[in-house]
């Protein structure tokens, strides 16, 4: 008896899934958010067939416009308001509806340089001094490691790599122990160290390979046209040696020009090759390197030339797979606009990476290229008119393919919150 009960209901459940499968009505409830959020004078739209009607009789933030089976909310007034769903007349789900300031910035794809000065000084690796007593490395003795960063010694803040010699030398002389400050990861310690003699040149030395600074080569994504801050890149930069990132203390972009490009193969990245434009002029500075690239703000107008009038943007949640263009350089410094296929996107309701998935399609840049490669990351994506984020990195098995950031977090680590104005207005 028992086991028939359960075959009974087991038989139940199993209708009742398929019912909910197919039940169409059933789906669009399911599928509808729970909240939907639209920039001033955008539109969104969504398949459902259920009625819909404001929380407060008409709404003075936006318009519906319903057919068939697809429903249309366009944002016209900055504010919140409640959307309710009908299912036979009866109030079934409700929707919050966010209009936001209507946002824009305008599209990059200029190759650019980018210098970057640390916070003190990077320990890279080390060295052994040939003393009287055998090899050593002071630096290892005092327990120092490489990606750590020597910020201060004997109290002095050490900014560059030449702040280091005086203080090596005047160890030297009186025998007295280097106090160094040292900041590994995210944490802050003392030690001491002993500079020791080299028996070869009789110099002391304090047995560390070290670096102040970076240099690279990048692509810009956007710029605000009203506050001038930027973004590019769309990942972090790290130390080549240490693979660890760079903290940064300052830095620059300049413009720059594609010389030639290494063409990416199976297995083997390709890489654009470029030089720092002649003038060296400084366009921008750098003050912040985090996951989804490089920030600051620009001193000079840059133009690439093929978008230079401020687009709109899209949301992670509003991006869709399909058709898209992204802007680059791949000939002295002449951004064109490519082919490629959203593959997939994620609409993350938090910041992260890799929040697409991107294939190139357009033969003259696989011609070219042979897809992504080094140096193209922080090319804008554009979809429909919006630019929806940046390549990131290349499928080193597959370098017709790689991943996307969405713009919008690449827009809050700039310090652009594209909610501020909505919420000071909306209160």
């Amino acid at each position: 008896m028992l086991n028939r009960y359960r075959y009974v209901i087991g038989v139940i459940l199993l209708v009742s899934l398929i019912m909910v499968g197919f039940f169409p009505k059933l789906q669009q409830y399911v599928n509808i958010p729970k909240k939907i959020i639209v920039f001033e004078n955008q539109t969104v739209h969504m398949n459902t067939s259920l009625p819909v009607s404001s929380m407060y009789g008409e709404s003075t933030i936006y318009d519906i416009n319903q057919g068939d089976s697809k429903l249309t909310i366009a944002g016209k007034e900055i504010g919140k308001e409640e959307l309710m769903l009908h299912f036979a007349g009866i109030p079934v789900k409700q929707v919050d509806v966010q209009v936001l300031s209507d946002f824009k910035v305008i599209p990059g794809g200029q190759s650019i340089g980018v210098k970057l000065n640390s916070r003190g000084v990077l320990v890279v690796g080390y060295h052994q001094v040939d003393t009287k007593e055998g090899k050593r490395s002071p630096g290892e003795i005092a327990g120092i490691q490489v990606g750590d960063m020597i910020t201060k010694i004997n109290g002095t803040t050490i900014e560059k790599m030449s702040d280091i010699t005086p203080f090596i030398q005047q160890s030297g002389k009186t025998g007295e122990p280097l106090n160094l400050e040292i900041i590994r990861d995210k944490s802050k310690f003392q030690t001491k160290l002993v500079p020791l003699k080299d028996k070869q040149d009789y110099a002391y030395r304090i047995g560390l390979y070290i670096r102040d600074s970076a240099a690279g080569i990048g692509t810009m994504t956007f710029y605000d046209p009203k506050s001038k801050k930027y973004g590019a890149l769309g990942h972090v930069i790290s130390d080549m040696d240490t693979k660890k990132p760079i903290v940064v203390e300052n830095g620059q972009i300049v413009r720059s020009t594609v010389t030639s490009i290494e063409k990416g193969t199976n297995g083997v990245p390709g890489e654009k090759l470029a030089r720092f434009s002649e003038d060296k002029e400084i366009i921008g500075s750098i003050t912040r390197n985090s996951p989804f690239g490089i920030f600051g703000k620009l001193s000079s107008k840059i133009e690439n030339g093929v978008m230079d009038k401020p687009l709109p943007i899209a949301l992670s949640h509003q991006v869709k797979e399909g058709p898209a263009k992204i802007l680059t350089v791949v000939n002295d410094d002449e951004v064109e606009e490519f082919d490629v296929e959203i593959v997939s996107t994620i609409p993350q309701k938090f910041p992260a990476t890799k929040g697409m998935v991107i294939k190139i399609t357009d033969s003259k840049l696989l011609n070219k290229t042979g897809g992504i490669v080094q140096g193209m990351s922080g090319s804008p994506i554009i979809q429909d008119g919006k630019v929806v984020g940046a390549v990131t990195h290349v499928f080193v098995n597959d370098p017709t393919s790689g991943y996307g950031v969405h713009i919008e977090w690449m827009l809050s680590e700039a310090g652009i919150d594209i909610y501020e104005n909505s919420q000071k207005k909306a209160s």
